[in-house]
């Protein structure tokens, strides 16, 4: 499950990560919460090799993805839950 704290301005601080066992230059974090822009939360990789961002949200339902090197997409590990989605495969699924 996804790291949370206590947010800017009523949100919850919402820290997504993938483990170093993923092999990637890029990930980037997409979902509603952010119309599923590639570019608006790249994740940071460490050195110890995984990957991770801290996005502050409000409280809702929301779903994610990982999008690894621009081409292939791969679901959080660690989600709370799994939801179908239109093209055939399922979104990762948090609850704020």
């Amino acid at each position: 499950m996804p790291n949370r704290k206590p947010g800017a301005k009523g949100t919850t601080k919402v820290t997504f990560s993938l483990p170093r066992e993923v092999k990637a230059h890029e990930v980037s974090l997409c979902g509603d919460f952010n119309d599923w822009s590639p570019a608006a939360h790249p994740l940071k990789k460490y050195k110890d090799g995984h990957f991770a961002v801290s996005v502050n949200l409000p409280s809702g339902v929301y779903r994610y993805r990982f999008l690894i090197d621009g081409l292939r997409w791969e679901n959080d590990w660690q989600a709370e839950e799994y939801a179908a989605n239109d093209y055939g495969s399922e979104d990762s699924v948090i609850r704020v």
